[in-house]
């Protein structure tokens, strides 16, 4: 070797180094990359992330090939530079060789290569595959030996190789993916999205409509008022009960008896014989099983029982699709029929509106995991009834009683959240 040009041995340990380079960044790269995009990438026929796919899918054979590339590269590049060294200086030469190359490869071997294949995972590995997939075959009986011996000692600590976590993302783990998206989701579709993550952790409780605001039709009533508030009527679907909720008889669609209203030919034994039975929900349903149970038993509206048997309060399929793709009756600025904006920049909110349904309505943070109702929230952070012009702040927003009626906060006024809360507040 000592007739081989110096210039020559230089231009070796170049490619070595290229080398070395090569694998480190490759396995950075190939081990960033998005599982999840990969396996579209794949299925959509893309030739480099069908092969990173399949390099992927046993990653102790890949592994082992890249660290047997890579320790054989950088043994020839020790070997060389520390020849390179003994030829220009002799044995300082050597001393020298050391303390350059342990720079050299740290700098162009290893820091280098990783950041680019961290940063820029796909550009490098699906090009990288292309190399590995031959590469593999042809070493496989090397590297098959390499991984018999290190799958034995990870079996020996209980550790074996076909032993694995899994891909799948928890309902958690999707949110934050999903509230990350930025411009890939358009903020709609982001939050309806979310919306329908978080139907398992909301119940019918939380979105139904209190007891003490169902509109129904009462049997005992006058029945010239009855036929009034059938034609005046916003819904299309009443409860039908005698003198109170607890009696109920069924639920009646006005289209089945619109015909003879027209006709001013309805009677209390047609609209009874028209009524469909009544549908109860447990008040502790999840929203995702109340979906599944509209669908499966074709009902659109049903009544809210607690444990007792009581009734509660009614629930919506529209109320349920609400809590994914938002108000389907206010326009945008709108807010909701209980959240009125003012002038001075406050919101006059009715007390027995859901906390859930200001935060929607309003992007706000009232906190929802106690009570249910803005009345609720403030009565449990006051610990008494307060009197109209009390303040107060919770989660940082400022709150004012405006009226209090029947032992109840009936109309309240909130404003932004103070700056200083920031994102997080707390009960002041």
């Amino acid at each position: 070797m000592d007739q081989i040009p110096i210039g020559f041995l230089f231009g070796g340990l170049a490619v070595l180094f290229l080398l070395s380079g090569f694998f480190s960044g490759s396995e950075t790269a190939l081990m960033s990359l998005n599982r999840y995009r990969l396996r579209h990438l794949a299925d959509e026929g893309h030739p480099g992330a069908m092969r990173a796919q399949r390099l992927l899918s046993q990653p102790d054979r890949l592994i082992g090939l890249i660290l047997l590339g890579n320790n054989l590269v950088n043994i020839l590049i020790t070997q060389l530079a520390t020849f390179i060294g003994f030829r220009l200086y002799g044995d300082v030469g050597i001393a020298i060789a050391t303390g350059l190359l342990t720079l050299a490869l740290l700098i162009f071997a290893e820091v280098a290569p990783k950041t680019i294949g961290a940063l820029h995972s796909e550009k490098l590995a699906f090009p990288a595959a292309f190399v590995y997939v031959p590469l593999l075959a042809v070493a496989y009986p090397l590297v098959w030996l390499v991984n018999l011996f290190a799958n034995s000692i990870l079996r020996i600590i209980g550790l074996g190789s076909e032993e694995s976590d899994g891909q799948a993302l928890s309902r958690e783990e999707l949110r934050t993916v999903v509230a990350e998206a930025g411009s890939l989701i358009p903020g709609r579709h982001r939050r309806m999205l979310l919306g329908i993550l978080d139907l398992e952790k909301i119940t019918v409780e939380d979105i139904m409509i209190p007891r003490k605001d169902i509109v129904g039709l009462d049997l005992e009533e006058d029945w010239d008022k009855i036929l009034d508030q059938i034609r005046q009527s916003n819904y299309t679907r009443l409860p039908v009960y005698r003198g109170s909720i607890d009696n109920v008889l069924g639920f009646l669609h006005l289209r089945k008896v619109m015909d003879l209203i027209l006709s001013e030919e309805l009677t209390r034994e047609h609209l009874e014989g028209n009524l469909r039975e009544t549908y109860f929900i447990p008040e502790s349903t999840p929203l995702n099983q109340q979906l599944l149970n509209f669908q499966k038993k074709r009902r659109r509206i049903g009544l809210v029982v607690d444990e007792y048997g009581d009734i509660k309060g009614l629930v919506t399929l529209e109320d349920l699709l609400e809590e994914i793709v938002g108000e389907f009756t206010t326009a945008p600025g709108d807010y909701s029929k209980d959240v009125h904006e003012q002038d001075d920049g406050s919101y006059l909110v009715d007390g027995g509106v859901h906390i859930r349904a200001i935060n929607r309505a309003l992007g706000w943070e009232l906190p929802t995991d106690g009570p249910r109702t803005l009345n609720g929230l403030v009565l449990e952070h006051m610990e008494s009834i307060p009197e109209p012009g009390t303040s107060f702040l919770i989660n940082g927003y400022p709150i004012e009683v405006v009226q209090v009626k029947n032992k109840a906060i009936k109309t309240l006024r909130l404003r932004e959240r103070l700056p200083q809360y920031g994102g997080t507040g707390a009960d002041d």
